[in-house]
């Protein structure tokens, strides 16, 4: 477990003591876990209950208590221990694979990985006005806001809220009005095609003016929209060689095992490139709650860029090389890269942005 899955763990127990009536507090963001300090044990440590404990009107050393079987009881988590005036400290369990369960994870729940309801019943007014880059981050931002339970409708200046669907059910609802004016694009990004243009609007953030240059048409390291692109080809692509060879994706153990004796040295331990792509997989629903609480498509859009990076290095190791036998080590990394190609598709699609299977 990483200190990001504990975070949203520790966060998790606290909405559950606050629906189930034990805490009266606001649920926060965020909650920061770090190494314990004095006093502390084990290998991780929160001070959330010392963080809630005067909205809650309670001591923190009770807060700390309320907290602490739900955290015990949460998948990966050994033990917990109160220390001092409420700090809660963790052991995790070793025996745990945090690798194997996030590419579980994320296989289990397809592109709807990273879903949440950090905005459940909240409904927004996003107010823009007549200007296409304004146009393109406001569609974006609607399609975001339901991925964590909320619902958007977009208005201009001076008119009404347009019709926004949700499920099949055309919604005009005014919520929370937000204003949305993102620093305008210098000229049409139209002649750039659909999706080079929306990446090129979407992809700076609001306050820096965004560039409608050929370079988003590039096909060459130095575009971010053809780098993430081009990783989830080369995803599926290895998905489709690997069917060639007769075996699919299984989550398990990345590294050869004495079983896999036709693994090469090369790729016997591909860990360092696991362990880069183990970060930017598993932040992924904070980033896209971030996203949506912040109105803010560009953070998803970089954290794709960051996926993309990440992922590709990895890659080379995924199919058997030369005279190697299909084996475990390969079906696991088979299964991680696709999880990777997972968050690459569903992130493009919130974007707008199309996944493309060939590039």
């Amino acid at each position: 477990m990483t200190p990001v899955e504990l975070s949203r763990t520790v966060l998790h127990a606290v909405r559950c003591a606050v629906d189930e009536g034990q805490l009266s507090v606001v649920v926060p963001e965020r909650v920061v876990v770090s190494e314990p300090g004095a006093g502390g044990c084990g290998e991780y440590a929160t001070n959330v209950a010392l963080q809630l404990a005067r909205a809650a009107g309670k001591p923190p050393h009770t807060v700390a208590e309320i907290l602490r079987p739900r955290l015990i009881a949460a998948d990966g988590i050994e033990d917990v221990v109160v220390t001092g005036p409420g700090f809660l400290n963790f052991r995790l369990d070793r025996r745990a694979d945090p690798l194997q369960d996030l590419v579980r994870e994320i296989r289990g729940r397809g592109r709807r990985y990273g879903h949440g309801d950090a905005l459940a019943g909240q409904v927004l007014t996003l107010r823009v006005p007549y200007e296409v880059r304004a146009e393109v981050v406001a569609d974006a931002v609607v399609r975001i806001v339901a991925t964590q339970g909320g619902r958007a409708t977009v208005e201009h200046r001076g008119g009404r809220a347009t019709v926004q669907h949700h499920g099949g059910r055309a919604a005009v609802e005014h919520g929370e009005l937000v204003d949305l004016r993102p620093v305008p694009a210098p000229e049409d990004p139209a002649p750039l095609g659909p999706d080079a243009a929306r990446w090129a609007l979407l992809h700076p953030a609001p306050h820096d003016r965004p560039r409608i240059t050929a370079d988003h048409l590039v096909q060459r390291e130095g575009n971010p929209l053809f780098r993430v692109r081009y990783a989830h080809a080369r995803v599926r692509s290895l998905g489709r060689g690997a069917a060639r060879l007769g075996f699919a994706a299984e989550p398990g153990r990345l590294d050869a095992t004495e079983a896999d004796t036709a693994v090469t040295p090369a790729c016997r331990a591909p860990t360092l490139q696991a362990a880069a792509l183990h970060t930017p997989l598993s932040d992924y629903p904070r980033i896209l709650t971030a996203a949506a609480t912040h109105r803010a498509p560009d953070r998803l859009a970089r954290h794709l860029v960051t996926v993309a990076d990440a992922v590709l290095p990895f890659l080379t190791c995924v199919l058997p090389l030369g005279e190697e036998k299909p084996s475990a080590a390969h079906r696991a990394r088979l299964a991680l890269a696709e999880a990777a190609g997972t968050v690459l598709a569903g992130g493009l699609s919130l974007l707008g942005i199309d996944a493309p299977e060939h590039l």
